[in-house]
Order: C-alpha cells, then sequence, then structure tokens
C-alpha cells in the first residue's frame, strides 16, 4: 500500500496510490484531518485497505501534487555516521552513542519538487536514506517494543550544505536549509516490509549509481535509535527518524561531486520506491 499526502484543487489531502490513480481516503475518514493523524490510529489503516481494494480510484496520480509524505512533522531526527563504511570515508569511528542532529520541517519538500542549492555554498551534496515515520507515540520506550511504534517507511535525502556543515563541531546549520530535505513519495505502511534489515538503499546521480548500503549494515538499528531518543523527548504520530546514509557521498569522493543545477538525485529503496528530485540554484 502507497500512502501519500498531496495536494488536489488546493486542498491538503491524504490518499492511496493505486496503479495510476488515487484513492482519496480524507473523505472516507472525515475524522481525521491528516495522514499523521490517520496513522496514529491502527484501527484505520485496516479499514483502508478494503477500500482500496474495492473501490475505483477517484483521480489520475499525475493530477495531484504531492506533498512531504508528511508535511509538517513535530520532529525531523536524523542519525550521523551509522553506517560503517560511512564512517570509515568519512574517518570517524562509531562511537557508544548514536550522532544525533534535527531537522525543522520547514526544510522538507516532495518528490518531484527541485532540491534547492543555497546562494551562500556551492558545495550541495545529497545522502540518500531510509526514513522511518512514527505512528504511535511515547517515551521511555524498550528498544523490545520499538517496532509497535513504526507505521511506516519512506525515502529520504538529507541533502547537506558541507561548508557550512563544518563551520563548528555541530552539523546543524549545514542541514537546516530551506528546500534541502526530500521526502517521499510515498510511505509504505510496516506491515507490508518483512524485514526491513533486507531493504537497500542506493543514491543515483544523473543516472549513476553512487551509493549503496545494506540496512543490515547500520552501527545502530531502528529499535536501538528509536528507544534512545524516547529517552530525551517522547516520539509522537508523524514524527520521522531520518536513519542515516551509506558511503558514497559527494564530498568525499576524489575529485569531490557536488550537487549543482540541472542535476537529478534518486533515492532508489528497495520495496519502497524512488524518490526523484532535480536541483535548482536559490533564486
Amino acid at each position: 500500500m502507497k500512502l501519500i499526502s498531496y495536494r488536489k484543487e488546493g486542498e491538503a489531502r491524504f490518499g492511496a496510490v493505486v496503479g495510476e490513480g488515487v484513492v482519496e481516503l480524507n473523505r472516507r475518514f472525515e475524522q481525521v484531518p491528516d495522514l499523521a493523524a490517520f496513522l496514529a490510529e491502527p484501527s484505520l489503516l485496516p479499514q483502508a485497505r478494503h477500500v482500496v481494494a474495492t473501490e475505483p480510484t477517484d483521480y489520475p496520480f499525475a493530477s495531484v501534487q504531492l506533498d512531504a509524505v508528511i508535511p509538517n512533522p513535530g520532529k525531523v531526527i536524523c542519525v550521523g555516521i551509522n553506517y560503517v563504511a560511512h564512517a570509515e570515508e568519512a574517518g570517524r569511528k562509531v562511537g557508544e552513542f548514536p550522532v544525533i542532529f534535527q531537522r525543522f520541517a520547514e526544510t522538507l519538500l516532495p518528490h518531484g519538487e527541485a532540491l534547492v542549492r543555497p546562494k551562500v555554498s556551492e558545495q550541495f551534496d545529497f545522502e540518500a536514506e531510509l526514513a522511518v515515520v512514527i505512528g504511535k507515540g511515547g517515551a521511555h520506550i524498550d528498544p523490545a517494543d520499538a517496532m509497535d511504534h513504526v507505521a511506516g517507511y519512506t525515502c529520504f535525502n538529507d541533502a547537506s550544505v558541507r561548508d557550512w556543515q563544518f563551520h563548528t563541531h555541530q552539523y546543524g546549520m549545514g542541514k537546516t536549509f530551506r528546500k534541502t530535505g526530500a521526502l517521499g513519495p510515498w510511505l509504505i505502511p510496516a506491515a507490508d516490509i518483512s524485514d526491513y534489515r533486507k531493504l537497500v538503499v542506493r543514491g543515483v546521480l544523473n543516472g549513476e549509481q553512487l551509493q549503496e548500503g545494506s540496512l543490515s549494515e547500520l552501527a545502530f538499528d531502528i529499535p536501538h535509535l528509536i528507544a534512545y531518543v524516547s529517552k530525551a523527548l517522547p516520539w509522537n504520530p508523524g514524527d520521522i527518524l531520518a536513519t542515516g546514509t551509506p558511503s558514497g557521498i559527494g564530498f568525499k569522493r576524489k575529485p569531490p561531486i557536488f550537487l549543482k543545477p540541472g542535476d537529478v538525485f534518486e533515492v532508489v529503496i528497495s520495496e519502497i520506491g524512488t524518490l526523484s528530485n532535480g536541483v535548482i540554484d536559490e533564486a
């Protein structure tokens, strides 16, 4: 099942992609305002599956304007240096604790919309990642129970402004530029993925694969990350956990490869799909 947030006739809606069409779910579930609220109520997903299986699509997929899968998440928690091979290429060692940083919701953009290279830097890099969408909130979560809090998975490009990232020891400023965090195109429910550790993440620039990594290679796996963060802040429905990028990033290549206007970067994840975004310069 492919769940999307989108706009139709100027209105924010959510639904499911079926073939080349869209089944509008918000009018069938009027009690929930958006996809995050839909995911927070587990009983709604089986009902939505029934709707998708028995009712015709409402309009063509090509007629909708996608939003980021979760248009306004309360938290976007990102993990750095979480693939061993990526840590090696970055000259880092995986530590005792995960490297955590945050993004703001206003940095996000959907599949098909152009990433914006900022005026202040030409060191605009790509990071293909799997993103976890939280469905069930909670604090002080036991790792053994953590996967019960996962609503589903989507693709994420944690595009980074490298020189700004390394202005200080904190990553923050390199990760918070407008329209640099692509999220989508859709969410695949967790129940549709038999084992997330078998998923393979690939980063493809202008048709050339530059990144590849399996989720089995994570230094800190998803249950550990969910549990760790929950000790500091409660997770809420619709929150995003970006699990880190595999090796092959641009600024560690010789010579470095940075995103430039006209490029197209794709995050391709097995069993999930392809997130594709062009690149433009900031106006």
